[in-house]
């Protein structure tokens, strides 16, 4: 089935859109819920404002993103790898850094010997 210029809501419920592409498309105050959206791609999209909750994003990758001010909570990035990224004024509390490392260095030891010297 193929929509042009179509200037109304859908509402798609227990359907099968396997394969479907949107282009050229605005979906402001879209809403997915209990979507089983695996091996999807979004490329070129602005979610400014979005909110992303109960998600498995396992195995996701994220090229060229700016997700400036972005806030992340409950989340787990074990065995995640961030690479070439400005992390400039990036806070990070509360979380388990075992084995976290930056440039090779384990975090805890750079914490560690910060403490030591301060």
């Amino acid at each position: 089935m193929e929509i042009t210029e179509l200037h109304e809501a859908i509402v798609a419920t227990d359907s099968e859109l396997n394969g479907s592409s949107f282009s050229g498309v605005a979906m402001r105050d879209a809403r997915f819920e209990d979507a089983r959206m695996s091996s999807a791609r979004f490329d070129h999209i602005d979610m400014t404002d979005g909110i992303f909750s109960r998600m498995k994003l396992s195995r996701a990758r994220f090229t060229n993103v700016d997700m400036s001010g972005v806030h992340v909570e409950n989340a787990t990035l074990a065995g995640g790898t961030i690479q070439n990224a400005d992390l400039s004024g990036v806070s990070v509390s509360d979380c388990d850094i075992s084995g976290m490392r930056i440039d090779g260095y384990l975090v805890s030891d750079l914490i560690a010997a910060y403490r030591k010297n301060v």
